[in-house]
């Protein structure tokens, strides 16, 4: 199977990852549509996806942006969602539960009415899949936002805002800040047992400076990268989590009121709204290409073989000799071009196998006779091709 790459701001998400989070998101959101109804789907108009380092804080001040916020209800904490054996054993050894799981008991919590003005969602997206199926529940709460806007239902489907807000420490405060929250916990149960308190929940991840470092990496390798794809897409928000808890404060407050001062009004989303983002398009791009492309060669295969013809005998021969510029510009006569699908074929082969050709027709009108009697100069029509094909050059080593 393939795996090809999709990169964006550093993270990389692979094609096998995208059809897994399909799968998922698709599976869960069918069995809401079935029990719910799809006219009921009504999420929260605003969600904080809550993330950070072990020890960044997210705990102290998920509940400081509810009260900013001005939201009703508590927070959504994804490791409480995960009550299974099975789930309890991967957290407690600083692992990640199953994407399924995690999105369908996310996905139903969201839908109670107790959340329609905002919730703040804490560990959650934790993974690529998790991220992919982040970006799909946005997608389709837009789709239905439009499908329901001129009903009775509308007022179920506001404009969804989506915010990630990352809390973020380096490793070796990370681990300090684990093992202490673990001799603090420890010490908090030793007094509730003399005085007949309720102990604590200890994590086995705060009592060894390896498991929290190897906690630190899960987070970085497989929680923060991913998360970095998000911020073309949704408000996002980096806070340096360094520092006094009032200092974090005051920098996820300034934060906020600055994102705030960006937000398109309900109006103007409405209008604009129906034009896709770069990232949707771009996403389906490459399937759409390859789809084309094999319908070319069952459907117009004559045609497909004649375009396939002048790009390897005519163009390949100049673009090698522009290996080192990465650049070509070719004119060129030829009657394959009269037909538009050959131009369509012509680009498409270009862009499967890397280059970007951009395709103009200039049409010459040339002199061929001069009537003696009318003085009329007879021409003919002339149709040249200029063809620019831009692709990665040719780095030349040269001496000092």
């Amino acid at each position: 199977m393939s795996e090809a790459l999709s990169k964006s701001n550093g993270s990389a998400v692979s094609d096998l990852e995208v059809k897994d989070a399909q799968i998922i998101f698709d599976a869960v959101w069918s069995g809401l549509e079935r029990e719910f109804g799809r006219a009921k789907l009504s999420f929260p108009r605003e969600i904080f996806w809550l993330n950070g380092a072990p020890g960044a804080g997210k705990g102290t001040n998920t509940q400081f942006i509810l009260q900013y916020r001005d939201y009703g209800a508590e927070p959504i904490v994804i490791s409480d969602l995960l009550s299974s054996p099975e789930a309890k054993k991967r957290i407690d050894a600083g692992m990640l539960v199953g994407d399924r799981e995690v999105v369908e008991l996310l996905f139903r919590k969201l839908l109670e009415p107790k959340y329609v003005t905002g919730a703040v969602v804490d560990g959650f997206p934790r993974s690529m899949v998790q991220v992919e199926c982040l970006k799909m529940l946005f997608a389709r709460l837009n789709d239905l936002r439009q499908e329901f806007r001129n009903t009775p239902e509308a007022v179920r489907f506001p404009k969804p805002h989506f915010h990630i807000l990352v809390l973020f420490v380096d490793e070796n405060e990370s681990v300090r800040r684990q093992l202490l929250r673990g001799e603090q916990t420890l010490e908090a149960n030793k007094k509730a047992a003399s005085e007949g308190g309720a102990l604590q929940e200890v994590r086995k991840t705060d009592l060894s400076a390896e498991a929290a470092r190897n906690r630190y990496r899960v987070f970085k390798e497989r929680t923060y990268e991913p998360l970095q794809s998000l911020r073309d897409i949704f408000h996002y928000h980096f806070i340096n989590a360094h520092g006094s808890l009032p200092e974090v404060q005051a920098r996820i407050i300034k934060e906020l009121q600055y994102q705030s001062s960006l937000e398109l009004s309900e109006e103007t989303y409405d209008l604009i709204s129906p034009i896709p983002l770069s990232s949707q398009i771009v996403q389906h791009a490459r399937q759409d290409l390859v789809s084309r492309l094999d319908d070319y060669a069952e459907r117009h295969t004559e045609l497909f073989r004649k375009v396939i013809a002048v790009i390897t005998e005519k163009f390949l021969p100049i673009i090698r000799a522009h290996a080192i510029s990465g650049q070509a510009h070719i004119n060129i006569e030829t009657t394959v071009f009269d037909d538009p699908l050959a131009i369509a074929m012509f680009i498409d082969v270009f862009s499967e196998r890397g280059f970007h050709a951009v395709v103009d027709q200039h049409r010459i009108e040339i002199p061929e006779s001069f009537d003696l009697k009318t003085g009329q100069v007879k021409t003919r029509l002339k149709k040249v091709w200029r063809i620019s094909i831009r692709f990665e050059g040719s780095e030349i080593r040269r001496g000092s």
